[in-house]
């Protein structure tokens, strides 16, 4: 300090010229510093290179034709992300007339603009009037708070050197509109176009685009919303900006100041979710599976195309509502899936998700009853079963030997034929006795191995009662291993998300489809066509076939299983295009009561009619290994002409019967149909 005072006093006895000398070196050094500094400040933003532009985006979902099903933004921001072309030129330039005049010519900074507001401020004794340009403004939303303190600005000129010497002026502004906050929740001009016209930011009218130009100076001051007639003041303003600078003519502006402008006020977070639980497995599936970070989907402004068919999901919620009335306790659940590729088409996991967004259709664990039993039968196919193999249906008391009280199974309101039935009518019947005698022949072991390999995952214990499925498992599960049934044993996985792409269009993700054959195509054939036996009433002997009740519905071939506990009603069922399953029952187990057991089958023959109609009516594709032949459906035996009822039933080739029905006395015996034999064959 003493040394300093004495080079100063130095100075000061000095002779004027070597003042004058001495003050010129000085400030020669002074400038050139500067010019070294802002030198070495641009090269520094030039090396840096591009700021990571972090501009939190709403996330879009999407049905698979392309329109929106639902959005997961932050909570209250609407944000979306348009590119420059698709803003109208009225938005464009009244935002630069009223806010950046020079936008096309400065560097990111106008120092002219900067010099008249330092002296307006002057004058006014304190800050009256902005400087910044678009750039800075753009910098500071991006990645600035709005502290006026001097370190935020030297932040700020920092930001907006890297911005103008890495992004040209059109992608500056693209951002700069897309960023800007408009008041309401609205960030961006498309959420704001939307919000206060109800349109996009390409369709928006002069009048429109000047009064939404205004609002960024003051989103709350300048709400149209709020305060209309500042608003309409602003947009004066700006109008008349838009005429100096050339943008309109005098009658363009005087019609768009005299336009009174009405506002939709459209908040999305508002509007009902089209399929919430399926929205909510969507989002599971990129958490869980796909591991993509939640601030991605709240910020990333990606586009997620599902496999939901919105059209289907309509129907499946009208087939929900209309058949099920009143009772608010009792829930139920359905799965829509295409057998072919796993597509998730529809899915509804309760009655009313504002009152309870637990998903039934993808995490509820339920006893599944009957529609369990294919499973079995499909190990008893491949263990020497065929569908006119024969048992006693009668009650029966199965000693279990380990010391438990003997195992005693009921049909269905203790109906029983007391005499031999075949797997054809077990199954049509579902015939209790039937199933456990299978299981308990076969050993339960193979149960669980065949149900692994329909890709039942819950957990099963090898018990003669999971011949009636007593375990509990979840309806998208049942629903994808009855898809092996309708695609002729192809292992497929449930699919929910086809393509994400960001907010650009660049694809992130694309499904790969894979399949795999894990069953035996004609044992699958076989058992499917004994499942379509559920509608054929030819079947039936000591009770009605299980699907009796909605036979007359039906009008393309269709095959499924029903099942019932006392808590749990089912019904599953499926054609070549579509496997849908329904589930009904009360959260906490509570018994089903009469009319309760029959909302599941209702429901499902209305929604698989409504969802394919116009569709072709398509058969389930017979492989060569199956042979066709007429039979007593009593008795499984070849028919004759004296048999009374007879029906066309499959068996893979070498096990069909061989022995002619003789319970209506001598007949004329009817060849098995033969089927067309290949040109190899013949020779």
């Amino acid at each position: 300090m003493e040394a300093l005072k004495q080079y100063w006093l130095k100075i000061k006895n000095l002779p004027k010229r070597e003042k004058q000398r001495l003050i010129k070196k000085w400030s020669l050094l002074g400038v050139g510093a500067m010019f070294v500094s802002f030198a070495g400040l641009l090269l520094l933003a030039k090396l840096m290179g591009p700021p990571a532009l972090l501009v939190p985006q709403t996330t879009v979902l999407h049905a698979r034709d392309g329109s929106v099903i639902g959005e997961i933004h932050n909570s209250g921001q609407n944000r979306y992300w348009v590119p420059l072309k698709k803003i109208d030129k009225d938005i464009i330039n009244a935002t630069l007339s009223i806010e950046d005049k020079s936008f096309y010519d400065h560097i990111g900074f106008d120092f002219k603009r900067i010099a008249g507001a330092v002296l307006a401020d002057i004058k006014a004794g304190s800050k009256v009037q902005g400087a910044s340009t678009i750039s800075q403004q753009y910098a500071r939303n991006l990645f600035l708070t709005h502290d006026k303190t001097w370190r935020r600005k030297l932040q700020e000129a920092f930001y907006t050197l890297r911005l103008e010497m890495n992004y040209s002026k059109k992608e500056i502004l693209e951002g700069y509109l897309n960023t800007i906050y408009y008041g309401h929740g609205a960030y961006g001009i498309q959420s704001a176009a939307h919000y206060y016209y109800g349109k996009n930011a390409e369709n928006l009218t002069l009048a429109e685009a000047s009064m939404l130009a205004g609002i960024p100076k003051g989103p709350s001051y300048y709400s149209p919303v709020a305060h209309y007639h500042r608003a309409k003041d602003r947009q004066a303003v700006i109008l008349t900006a838009m005429k100096e600078d050339g943008h309109v003519n005098a009658k363009e502006k005087t019609i768009a100041k005299r336009t009174h402008l009405s506002f939709q006020r459209i908040k999305e977070e508002q509007k009902p979710k089209i399929a919430p639980y399926f929205q909510d497995a969507v989002l599971a599936v990129l958490k869980k599976e796909m591991k993509v970070n939640p601030e991605t989907l709240r910020f990333g402004g990606l586009h997620i195309y599902t496999t939901l068919d919105a059209g289907m999901q309509q129907i499946a919620e009208e087939a929900m509502n209309g058949k099920i009335r009143g009772k608010e306790e009792l829930q139920a659940a359905l799965v829509a899936m295409d057998p072919r590729n796993g597509d998730v088409r529809a899915m509804i996991g309760g009655r009313d998700y504002s009152k309870s967004p637990f998903n039934r259709a993808v995490q509820a664990k339920r006893a599944p009853g009957s529609t369990f039993k294919p499973f079995l039968y499909y190990a008893a196919l491949e263990n020497g079963y065929t569908p006119s193999t024969s048992l006693k249906s009668e009650p029966t008391a199965f000693a279990m030997g380990d010391g438990n009280k003997d195992y005693e199974p009921q049909n269905f309101k203790d109906k029983y034929a007391n005499d031999f039935i075949t797997m054809s009518q077990a199954i049509a019947m579902s015939d209790n006795i039937y199933a456990v005698k299978t299981n308990l022949f076969l050993g339960p072991d193979k149960l669980v191995k065949s149900a692994k390999k329909f890709g039942i995952h819950s957990p099963l214990d090898k018990i003669p009662s999971l011949a009636l499925g007593s375990k509990g498992v979840g309806v998208m599960e049942m629903t994808n291993a009855y898809n092996l049934f309708a695609n002729g044993g192809e292992q497929v996985k449930p699919v929910f998300i086809t393509k994400i792409t960001d907010r650009d269009g660049a694809v992130l993700y694309e499904h790969e489809y894979e399949k795999k054959q894990v069953l035996n195509k004609e044992n699958t054939f076989v058992l499917t066509d004994m499942l379509s036996g559920m509608f054929d009433d030819r079947l039936g002997t000591y009770t009605n076939v299980t699907g009796s009740s909605i036979n007359q519905h039906i009008t393309r071939p269709m095959a499924g299983k029903s099942g019932s506990t006392p808590a749990d009603s089912w019904m599953i069922g499926f054609t070549p295009q579509l496997t849908t399953s329904v589930w009904v029952g009360y959260d906490k187990g509570e018994k089903l009561g009469k009319t309760d057991t029959g909302y599941s089958k209702r429901v499902w023959v209305e929604f698989m009619e409504n969802a394919l109609y116009g569709e072709p009516a398509m058969s389930f594709k017979q492989p060569d290994g199956v042979k066709a032949v007429t039979v007593n459906p009593s008795n499984g035996k070849l028919a004759t002409d004296s048999c009374p009822v007879t029906r066309v039933s499959y068996y893979v080739k070498d096990t069909e019967p061989t022995e002619y029905c003789d319970e209506h006395g001598e007949g004329t015996n009817q060849e098995p149909e033969k089927e067309k034999e290949g040109w190899f064959d013949w020779w």
